[in-house]
């Protein structure tokens, strides 16, 4: 049997996400919603799928084993209640919303539903972020150093805090999870957080262009994430840091450096990042909806709504200049 697979939004990370699942036997992209039906048909005419400019129509419309989520922060909450109530599996990008307001009560209907999901934290399933992640099971973390560095995206909702809800939830969010899936949760956030340049360069920039957050860990380790939008293009770059007694565990998005001293064959070496994790985001969703073997999934809903609980904490630790307190972790998948 064929999956019929739909996609909501027409930007770059649908169209990656289209361009994989064309490629896959027995996948199809029957649908693809945007939100105009010019641009829905535009994007669904590469793949001889449908489009349409209404959610209820789409629905209506097609008979689809699953959805792609790939719009903007500020608009969830209704899509991914409308899948839950009809009973639709969803992939999700992150950030899940620009808040936890909406997190929080989709949360508590997938939950309630038991319906298969999946959040695009993709780095998840780097080869090189597995080796990092099984390395520091077995040994103790002292601190780890994050950084996500670069410009602002030119569109104009991800500018203002109501569209995006910032650096740290939008882009950041990405080494936060990373570090939660490889050193365990979070406890602790303090962040600060300031408009240094971007504001005064463009117009309607309400998020911050600067922003530091440490963050104590369950085992005891701390972190420290940093991020700037405010250099310019092609500057810049992300990371994620351990400092360990056997050396310097230093992950970027293309490979990880390990220390001279690991115990990894591999020792002293760089290990790059290897096969295409959007594909096999991508292989573990659908597997997991022909088989309904859900272990190659490596983050859900309930799992990301931990990392968007600390992203948001940092917003809220920025405003009132105090650390934020996380609930200890209950029923997470992973």
């Amino acid at each position: 049997m064929t999956l019929q697979i739909g996609i909501i939004g027409t930007g770059w990370f649908s169209k990656v996400h289209a361009d994989i699942l064309a490629r896959m036997e027995g996948v199809r992209v029957a649908s693809v919603l945007g939100t105009t039906l010019e641009k829905a048909e535009a994007m669904a005419s590469v793949y001889d799928a449908a489009g349409y400019s209404e959610l209820e129509h789409m629905l209506d419309g097609e008979k689809l084993d699953a959805v792609y989520i790939c719009v903007p922060p500020m608009s969830h909450g209704s899509i991914e209640s409308e899948l839950i109530r009809r009973g639709i599996p969803f992939l999700v990008e992150k950030p899940l919303s620009t808040g936890m307001d909406i997190p929080r009560k989709i949360l508590d209907q997938v939950k309630a539903t038991g319906l298969l999901t999946s959040v695009g934290y993709h780095f998840r399933y780097q080869e090189a972020a597995q080796v990092l992640r099984g390395a520091m099971q077995d040994q103790t973390i002292g601190m780890a150093l994050g950084r996500w560095m670069g410009g602002m995206p030119g569109v104009a909702w991800w500018r203002r805090q109501e569209g995006s809800g910032g650096q740290f939830v939008e882009q950041t969010t990405h080494i936060v999870d990373l570090l939660r899936y490889c050193a365990g949760e979070v406890t602790e956030v303090y962040a600060a957080a300031a408009q240094r340049v971007m504001h005064e360069k463009h117009d309607h920039v309400t998020v911050a262009d600067v922003a530091n957050v440490t963050l104590k860990l369950e085992s005891g380790a701390i972190a420290s994430i940093a991020n700037t939008c405010l250099l310019p293009d092609g500057e810049g770059g992300a990371g994620l840091q351990f400092y360990t007694e056997t050396g310097v565990w230093d992950w970027t998005p293309d490979r990880l450096l390990l220390p001279s001293a690991a115990a990894h064959a591999m020792a002293g070496q760089e290990i790059p990042a290897g096969h295409n994790p959007y594909e096999r985001e991508n292989e573990a969703f659908i597997h997991a909806l022909r088989t309904g073997d859900r272990t190659r999934i490596l983050s859900d809903y309930v799992d990301a709504c931990r990392t968007q609980e600390i992203t948001t904490a940092a917003l809220a630790s920025a405003d009132s200049g105090l650390p934020v307190q996380l609930k200890p972790t209950k029923n997470l998948s992973h």
